[in-house]
């Protein structure tokens, strides 16, 4: 049995499943032989992307409480409870040093059986609004290691250790203006270029703003890579065909966004935290739309983390249909604040966040 054996816990989206497997993979690069579970909610996307990754995960069947109905809630607690119960069993059968929580359904569960087991555990919280989760666990956790300043709002202080988001390697490591970056989007290196991503499913406020503004696209001296999501992506073809944009090419995804990073200029996001530390990783000049609809408006309060320190500049879903297109064409127009927005947002960035966790989970083994 290997002294390395850790359970990792949560998932629900990207943002929490993303930074797990980060872990999970540095981890494993320090410690080739360390034994690492996951455990997540069964029907959520970490069910596949863990597997993917090359991770064992066990599902508990467990799902998050309701806003609108305390009705709704009720059997939620029973599901609660059988999930903490089937937990202790997965932690007494599997003996992990350290449990480490993500955020998200399951972690809850978890984590709570961890404690109740005397098992030491960490939290790692991606957002500058912690989740309900890991606010719930924080008295219980050994250290919490986060991504934004203040967070002892929420957190007991001394438990708080600043390490960043975990990102991938790639993205880290990218070599800008790669020219085969350029081969691949078939593109040249005469223009700059805006880089407009909603998420992976695309972000339909984003979206509508682009198709109707395309015209002003077209006309300015830009190339723009734009991922629309599936559901967007024919709509957007015959938008661009129609109004004849050949400077604005569409993606239904794109997978290789080391080369999307590479070749940008200018990238237009949501404010989700894995995007947000991406994006100062490789210290590109970004206009930020939150999602409205995110738990307790938490895009918000992470993009207005970065406009507040003149890292990033802010268009509000509501009005992105004024002010995107806009906005966009004022920056590339404007050299000077497009490096001040290089140089304030890069010296955010945190590169090593995986090791610094990694430090963290050795110190209390």
């Amino acid at each position: 049995m290997s002294e390395h054996r850790y359970i990792i816990s949560g998932g629900g989206t990207g943002g929490h499943i993303f930074p797990a497997i980060a872990i999970a993979n540095g981890i494993k690069a320090k410690y080739p032989n360390a034994e690492i579970l996951f455990v997540g909610a069964k029907g959520k996307m970490e069910m596949d992307k863990v597997p993917q990754a090359g991770y064992e995960i066990i599902g508990l069947n467990i799902t998050g409480m309701s806003r609108k109905s305390v009705f709704h809630n009720i059997p939620l607690m029973f599901k609660f409870v059988s999930s903490t119960l089937k937990s202790r069993k997965i932690l007494k059968k599997f003996k992990p040093n350290v449990v480490i929580g993500v955020g998200g359904y399951a972690s809850g569960a978890v984590l709570q059986a961890a404690k109740a087991l005397n098992i030491d555990i960490v939290i790692q919280e991606q957002n500058s609004l912690p989740g309900k989760t890991n606010k719930m666990m924080a008295n219980r956790a050994k250290a919490i290691c986060v991504a934004y300043d203040g967070l002892e709002k929420y957190f007991p202080k001394e438990k708080i250790v600043m390490t960043g988001n975990p990102i991938r390697k790639e993205i880290i490591n990218i070599e800008t203006k790669n020219p085969a970056a350029f081969e691949y989007f078939k593109i040249k290196d005469d223009k700059p270029v805006v880089l407009i991503v909603g998420g992976s499913q695309g972000a339909k406020a984003i979206n509508e703003a682009l198709a109707q503004n395309i015209n002003s696209l077209s006309k300015s001296n830009a190339n723009y890579i734009w991922q629309t999501g599936v559901q967007f992506y024919e709509r957007a073809k015959s938008v661009i065909e129609e109004n004849k944009a050949e400077n604005v090419f569409c993606y239904d995804f794109i997978r290789e966004m080391n080369y999307a990073y590479s070749v940008a200029d200018v990238v237009v996001s949501r404010a989700g935290a894995i995007a947000i530390s991406e994006l100062c990783a490789v210290g590109l000049p970004s206009i930020l739309v939150p999602l409205p609809t995110a738990a307790e408006n938490h895009q918000m309060i992470n993009a207005m983390s970065l406009v507040k320190k003149d890292a990033a500049k802010l268009v509000e879903n509501s009005k992105v249909n004024e002010e995107l297109v806009p906005t966009i064409l004022e920056l590339l127009n404007n050299k000077n604040e497009l490096e001040k927005l290089k140089t304030n947002i890069k010296s955010l960035a945190i590169t090593d966040s995986v090791d610094r966790i990694i430090d963290v989970i050795e110190k209390i083994k």
